[in-house]
């Protein structure tokens, strides 16, 4: 007797449950950064929102005032540099059906899933620290320690003058400037997700160690936890599925979504991922950068 029509087979569950694996697994990672980068909850944008980085320019006027006279205004202005356009970014890739009868499942579709997923997450962070080397708080000191001190100090005062307040400040470095600077000293780096960090290194709260790739030695990069957002462009949006694009996405804050199909026409497993997240900091004028330069 044949099957009744709409069971669900053993492998549409195979199928659900790696879509569902993957995007779980994208969104722990990234709620693993908020935490430890002090983000509050990311914000939803439509596609097309414009990001603009804020900066405020003002010239300090004379405070030297004879007795009785009038003390003039200090007029500043804020003013705003577009940075980013929000943007749904499309990935894919495939397996051939010979891969897998050659390699196996887990080696052909699982450890390609799992650097797939890698470098859609690197993709958005290369993207954040190259738009932290903008920063126009700059600097030079002549040793590792003041610039990281300095970077700190810098950040604070900013937010002092803009009479703000901030909580904490997170650090990115050269992870070999880090090594090199404390020697044998026995300290905790921590790594999750893909993220080596430091807590509580040097007044920071977090101190991001970084490959020469994403910064390069003999730099500090820093700005206040207040000063960091995440935007996100929503996969589910119903327009997508209205016009038959549907993706799993998981939780309330849906950062990605994802789809695997077979091609019966090439004999292909297929997995497509759509994306839109943006880390950016609100006050380009409150990223410091320090050059250390010994000479």
């Amino acid at each position: 007797m044949a099957a009744k029509l709409n069971l669900t087979t053993s492998a549409d569950i195979a199928v659900a449950a790696r879509e569902l694996d993957f995007v779980t697994r994208f969104e722990r990672s990234w709620e693993h950064l908020r935490e430890i980068m002090g983000i509050m909850r990311p914000i939803k944008k439509q596609p097309g929102s414009v990001l603009k980085s804020k900066y405020a320019e003002g010239t300090l006027q004379s405070g030297a005032v004879a007795e009785g006279e009038e003390i003039p205004y200090t007029k500043f202005t804020v003013k705003e540099k577009k940075y980013a356009e929000m943007t749904i970014e499309k990935y894919a890739k495939a397996v051939s059906i010979e891969s897998i009868k050659d390699h196996g499942y887990d080696n052909a579709v699982q450890l390609t899933d799992d650097e797939f997923l890698f470098q859609l997450q690197t993709a958005v962070t290369d993207k954040f620290y190259t738009y932290l080397k903008t920063g126009t708080l700059t600097g030079e000191e002549t040793s590792f320690q003041m610039a990281l001190a300095m970077a700190k100090g810098n950040v604070e005062n900013k937010f002092k003058k803009m009479h703000r307040n901030a909580t904490g400040v997170v650090g990115f470095v050269n992870i070999l400037d880090v090594y090199e600077y404390i020697g044998a000293a026995n300290i905790t780096i921590q790594n999750q997700y893909g993220f080596q960090y430091l807590k509580d290194f040097m007044g920071f709260n977090t101190v991001f160690l970084l490959s020469d790739s994403e910064i390069p030695r003999n730099k500090v990069i820093a700005t206040a936890v207040e000063n960091l957002v995440m935007y996100y462009v929503d996969p589910n949006d119903s327009d997508f599925s209205r016009a038959g694009l549907q993706y799993t996405v998981s939780g309330e804050t849906n950062l990605i979504g994802f789809h695997t199909q077979g091609n019966y026409n090439t004999a292909v497993s297929e997995a497509f991922a759509i994306m839109g997240v943006t880390l950016f900091a609100e006050y380009i004028d409150a990223i410091a950068v320090m050059t250390v330069n010994a000479g």
